[in-house]
């Protein structure tokens, strides 16, 4: 059901509730948000990478909802949430906006999960609401720009934007194994974006890696750790992932056969390596959210 503001609706069913949409009006723009399992199950928060939106997490979530409460999040720019008032797509306001959305919700414990650059949103989160966060979970999030592959420019400019669906599976093409089919929604997300939102999101993405990378900030959060990385990556060196290994307690793990975001191409196996984490590390809220 869509909800016309931020008001959560209560009833005597919230407990066995499944699926939730809302409009957030948050002070940047309005947030759309969705929430999928029973609302007094531990929070697990989803947050998607560039030029994607929560439909990224599809697969996934019916995976997951038998142990969480599941809410997913369009990042500004992004799928259902508008473009920030002030076109600024930096990192660290798109982990404050998540931490806004997430107050709104009530939500005031939760395991985070971030695929791909929405792992970096999800360390920005962290770094700024340790109260909030109880543990991590990254997938294919690359830890450096040194771990970046490098592939033929297959940039699109803004006079050919929108881009065509054949143009954006090529740009799309090193997002999955080699072969993979990539599903259309997921073309129409990115057809759907503003080209500044697009370009922006990406360069914010690189300046914030550019500033510290990832192992580095997250092994004085405290905050356990799980990555998973697909093994055929072709955007980030599967051999990255052992970069994490830094960061105090962390569990590293890969996912054989899956390229840069198994969340679509392995939803199984990514399910079976997530749940063990996060429901150990998972904080059941004290009302219903």
């Amino acid at each position: 059901m869509t909800l016309p503001d931020d008001r959560p609706q209560v009833n005597d069913g919230a407990a066995a509730a499944t699926t939730e949409d809302s409009r957030l009006p948050l002070e940047h723009g309005d947030v759309y948000v969705r929430r999928d399992g029973p609302r007094n199950a531990p929070a697990l928060v989803l947050i998607h990478g560039s030029a994607s939106s929560t439909r990224s997490w599809d697969r996934l979530v019916p995976l997951l909802t038998t142990a969480h409460c599941v809410v997913r999040i369009d990042l500004l720019g992004h799928g259902r949430s508008s473009e920030p008032a002030d076109h600024g797509y930096e990192i660290t306001e798109q982990g404050r906006t998540v931490g806004a959305a997430l107050n709104r919700l009530g939500v005031e414990h939760a395991v985070v999960v971030g695929h791909s650059s929405g792992g970096y949103a999800a360390t920005a989160l962290a770094e700024q609401r340790p109260d909030l966060v109880t543990a991590l979970s990254l997938v294919n999030t690359g830890p450096g720009l040194d771990a970046f592959v490098a592939t033929e420019s297959a940039a699109i400019g803004p006079e050919h934007w929108p881009p065509t669906d054949e143009q954006v599976r090529h740009f799309a093409t090193t997002a999955f194994r080699a072969g993979f089919r990539i599903p259309q929604e997921l073309v129409d997300d990115m057809r759907g974006m503003t080209h500044h939102a697009f370009t922006t999101s990406m360069r914010a993405s690189r300046a914030y890696l550019d500033q510290r990378t990832l192992p580095d900030r997250l092994k004085t959060l405290g905050k356990p750790l799980q990555v998973i990385f697909g093994d055929q990556d072709r955007r980030w060196r599967p051999s990255s992932a052992a970069d994490y290994r830094v960061v105090p307690g962390a569990t590293v793990e890969l996912l054989p056969g899956s390229g840069h975001t198994p969340i679509v191409e392995d939803p199984q196996q990514t399910a079976a390596l997530l749940l063990p984490f996060t429901t150990t590390h998972a904080t059941r809220p004290r009302n219903d959210i």
